[in-house]
């Protein structure tokens, strides 16, 4: 079989239930179809946070061990340590393209893609105008953006149009659609937003929480004996809440940009499949962390940096000041706004999962991951149980692609690959799987070994043991039953932190 064409899309801060077919209402028919025709993974993982699940995906390898220490959102990384994906497949003649959230100082150019739109992401985004420290390109002109812009709408149009010159010629292509939706701000336009208005207002956060975790159990995503983890501290009963209005006005902007890149993938897909080229390529889909708790349990007059006395005009391009803060004389949305859904929504978005992203709980880390490949995946609509991680993903595409990972390169010598090609799974058969997946994120450490997981708190440090198998919300900690275990996997876990920390 020739090698395939590879299209790796990957949305920002979406919560693992967030998505239709892992329990969610928002409607995300295309994203839905990848898992009807392919593979849906319950147990994939990424870093907690932007830049350490990028420096990992992109290369293979702890992001410890580019530069990362996993802790930060965005870090130099260490090329002298590594090669990235484009990289290795430029050598084995694909077309290599990205668009969106390039957390480089250089450019994407530079590091093995052919093509490049979006902006070098080094501060707060807006999705409506350039901001400060990030200017936008189309592979190495700066490019000024147009008045009518939206942020997920262009990164789809200039997708497309990679897409089908890819399509034009006679090699296989990777192309790497990096998503900055549905990260704060809260931005969306007002076509978009309204079909969620009335859902939300008529459906809180808790029976959201109820409903996602029923259409869990009954699609077999969750087992039924799973429970329910308990809400977030400080998160009040919705019936309680006095601003229900602005509340669900902050769900339904988030829905809408969620529903933006939904309609993208989309667009990508029927171009794929006008070209008649669906058959033998590769389209994952997945997120680069659990859902984000900014925004405040409240209404209030500052956040994010703007406030009442603060400078609210030096963030924009063209200098318009920012409303700041969110409440509901100050709905979130507009392209004068900045605001987040806050921790109760994040809470829900992660449904069943305890956390949220920057935790290494199972919703800080836990991605939902859909697959799709019909010249390979043949099982279709089936559930994949095996764990698996970011740092898989360059083994996976080296593997379908019949090439090698180099020992050199250019002067360099990469570090071995840490992850394990998933090419078995999608071809229904068991992996061997990794003895142990690490992690060192901005709340927390943890270690997961077989269906044992041990974390704990960086301030504290009390470690607690979960049995993922039994007890995949995180509801009991068997620390003192299995002490002997845990003291097993936490020396595991320091020998590991050492050997990825060294210079």
């Amino acid at each position: 079989m020739e090698p395939p064409n590879i299209i790796l899309v990957m949305a920002d801060d979406l919560g693992w239930s967030d998505i239709g077919c892992y329990g969610g209402e928002i409607d995300t028919p295309h994203i839905d179809s990848l898992a009807r025709d392919g593979l849906s993974f319950t147990q994939f993982y990424n870093n907690a946070i932007c830049g350490p699940t990028r420096a990992s995906l992109l290369t293979g390898l702890y992001c410890q061990q580019v530069g990362h220490r996993g802790d930060r959102w965005n870090e130099p990384k260490d090329f002298n340590k590594c090669v990235t994906i484009g990289e290795v497949l430029q050598q084995a003649n694909y077309q290599t393209m990205m668009v969106g959230k390039w957390q480089g100082r250089d450019s994407a150019l530079d590091r093995g893609f052919d093509h490049f739109f979006g902006p070098m992401c080094q501060a707060k985004i807006s999705y409506f105008h350039e901001v400060d420290k990030n200017p936008y390109y189309l592979d190495r002109k700066r490019i000024e953006l147009p008045k009518d812009f939206y942020l997920t709408d262009a990164l789809t149009d200039y997708a497309v149009r990679f897409l089908r010159e890819s399509l034009s010629e006679k090699r296989p292509f990777f192309l790497y659609v990096a998503h900055i939706a549905p990260h704060w701000p809260l931005h969306a336009r007002e076509v978009d937003v309204a079909p969620f208005r009335k859902r939300y207002r008529t459906t809180g956060w808790d029976e959201v929480r109820a409903q996602r975790f029923q259409n869990q159990r009954q699609s077999g995503l969750v087992p039924d004996y799973w429970k329910l983890s308990p809400r977030s501290t400080g998160i009040q009963d919705w019936n309680s809440d006095q601003q229900k209005n602005w509340q669900a006005e902050r769900m339904a902007v988030y829905a809408a940009q969620i529903s933006s890149i939904d309609r993208g993938l989309g667009q990508l897909l029927k171009t794929l499949k006008d070209a008649n080229a669906v058959e033998n390529t590769l389209v994952i889909f997945l997120s680069d962390n659990g859902a984000a708790p900014d925004g405040g349990l409240s209404p209030s007059k500052s956040g994010f940096g703007f406030g009442p006395n603060s400078k609210k005009i030096g963030w924009r391009k063209d200098h318009v000041p920012i409303r700041p803060g969110s409440g509901p004389d100050n709905p979130p949305g507009p392209h004068d706004t900045f605001a987040g859904y806050g921790l109760a929504w994040a809470n829900a978005s992660n449904t069943p999962l305890r956390g949220t992203k920057l935790g290494a709980y199972e919703g800080g880390i836990r991605t939902p991951l859909v697959a799709r490949w019909p010249a390979v995946i043949r099982e279709r609509g089936s559930i994949e149980k095996q764990p698996g991680h970011v740092i898989d993903f360059m083994a996976t595409f080296l593997d379908v692609a019949n090439t090698s990972y180099p020992t050199q390169f250019e002067g360099r010598q990469p570090l071995p690959v840490e992850g394990k090609s998933l090419l078995p799974l999608f071809q229904g058969h068991q992996r061997q799987e990794h003895k142990a997946i690490y992690w060192n994120v901005p709340r927390h450490q943890a270690i997961r070994m077989g269906q044992w997981k041990a974390i704990r708190p960086k301030k504290d440090g009390q470690w607690q043991l979960f049995n993922l198998e039994l007890d995949g919300t995180e509801t009991t900690d068997l620390a003192e039953r299995e002490s002997d275990r845990l003291k097993k996997m936490v020396s595991q876990f320091e020998t590991w932190h050492k050997r990825v920390n060294e210079k």
